[in-house]
């Protein structure tokens, strides 16, 4: 307690410089994953992606970032170990912020595209297990998120397979690609825009006061999605297209519709993302503020205090504007070649796969959603269509993610202990 008493604004401070540094990483990495596909697939340029993505995370992470958050994220850790020692609690939650921005500093240079929720997780794993002991960590949670691996990738993988191979058969392995993309292009918008209404619904309306039941998120989402294909009918009948023109100008054409289309879903991606991910840099330090304002008590819930979410978003911003070009280079070019049928495929197919783990409660990470969805897509293809160098090192840093999050944290750990504790 007497530590927290002194160096209360110290600790707070070093939180919200490493929440900033952690929210930085996310920006640089896990928002690249977010606009990659539209970026690989040319339905936007680097520069435009970066533009919608700073607006729409921005957005999502300070309007619907979360006016609580859990002090304990995703329940890995259990408090009671901490009552009466919180500054070790305090400690931790620095630790890990600072551990996984760095991590994510490392493998967004790289070009990885890791997973930010695991980089916290394996953080907070690390100086929990170690600094603590091993009973405080709840390695039931832990064994979920280690099974997300291979769950997640594969179930949007399935999912991206699924809509592009549909694509191909109803459009454009056709006799009249031009004419069948009229005719189910708009069905293809109605169901993007039942998905991600949902998706938005769930992840990014539920700390805003907006609480709908199952049944009402589904009227919503049918409703934006009946708009959404009757705005995409006439967008469709506004295209200029020469009915004279060969097959493969009808196929350019059909394409342009499907780059509308994922300018569109990009947008809601991005806000959906910002309002879910930036609880991983906020969360910790929520849980350092709330614990220094209450003397060393420890919450389950904790009231955000106002400067906290902008400190996120303007971190996720930053990370994406400077460093987010190698994520998006790999997403988008480096596994597979995209165009804007297989890109809007890959977004569907994820977003789909957010929606049904929301509901079930599977721990997800939104970066290996999407590069399963565009393995999929991928693999419709042939595995010669696939870059086996980039993926082979992709699995590799998502691997290496928990341990490397976990070892970092524990020696930034002892060396706030060392640092902070009396002589």
């Amino acid at each position: 307690m007497d530590i927290i008493a002194n160096y209360g604004f110290e600790l707070v401070l070093l939180a919200g410089l490493f929440g900033f540094f952690m929210a930085w990483g996310i920006g640089a990495n896990d928002v690249a994953n977010a606009m990659g596909t539209s970026v690989g697939s040319k339905a936007l340029t680097i520069k435009q992606a970066i533009i919608i993505a700073m607006i729409f995370e921005f957005a999502g992470a300070y309007l619907a970032g979360g006016e609580v958050t859990s002090t304990i994220r995703k329940g890995i850790i259990d408090s009671a170990y901490f009552v009466d020692t919180p500054h070790l609690l305090v400690f931790g939650m620095i630790s890990a912020l600072l551990a996984a921005g760095i991590w994510l500093l490392v493998a967004s240079y790289l070009g990885w595209p890791v997973s930010t929720t695991h980089s916290i997780v394996g953080a907070i794993v690390g100086f929990a297990a170690v600094g603590v002991g091993t009973d405080a960590v709840t390695w039931s949670k832990v064994g979920g998120i280690v099974g997300s691996w291979v769950i997640t990738p594969l179930i949007s993988g399935v999912f991206a397979y699924m809509i592009f191979m549909s694509a191909q058969k109803l459009i454009f392995n056709t006799q009249d690609p031009l004419t069948n993309a009229k005719r189910y292009v708009p069905i293809y918008m109605a169901l993007s825009g039942f998905v991600l209404s949902l998706v938005t619904i769930k992840k990014g309306l539920k700390h805003i006061g907006l609480h709908f039941s199952t049944g009402e998120a589904f009227v919503i989402a049918t409703i934006v999605a009946l708009m959404v294909a009757v705005l995409g009918v006439v967008a469709i009948r506004r295209l200029k297209i020469d009915p004279a023109a060969d097959k493969k100008m009808h196929y350019a054409s059909v394409e342009k519709v499907f780059a509308i289309l994922m300018i569109v879903t990009a947008c809601c991606m991005a806000f959906a993302h910002g309002s879910n991910d930036v609880a991983n840099a906020i969360g910790p330090l929520a849980a350092v503020v709330s614990i220094v304002e209450n003397g060393g008590e420890i919450a389950k819930k904790a009231a955000l205090t106002w400067w906290i979410l902008p400190l996120g978003g303007i971190g996720i911003v930053a990370g994406l504007a400077i460093f987010g070009r190698r994520v998006m280079a790999t997403i988008g070019q480096g596994i597979t070649h995209l165009t804007p049928s297989r890109g809007f495929a890959a977004e569907l197919a994820a977003a789909t796969t957010v929606v049904l783990a929301s509901s079930t409660g599977l721990p997800i990470s939104t970066t290996q959603t999407l590069v399963g969805a565009v393995l999929g897509v991928g693999m419709a293809r042939g595995i010669a269509a696939l870059n086996l160098g980039v993926i082979r090192n992709i699995v590799i840093s998502w691997v290496v993610t928990l341990p490397a999050g976990a070892l970092l944290s524990i020696g930034i750990f002892f060396m706030l202990k060392g640092i902070f504790s009396p002589m």
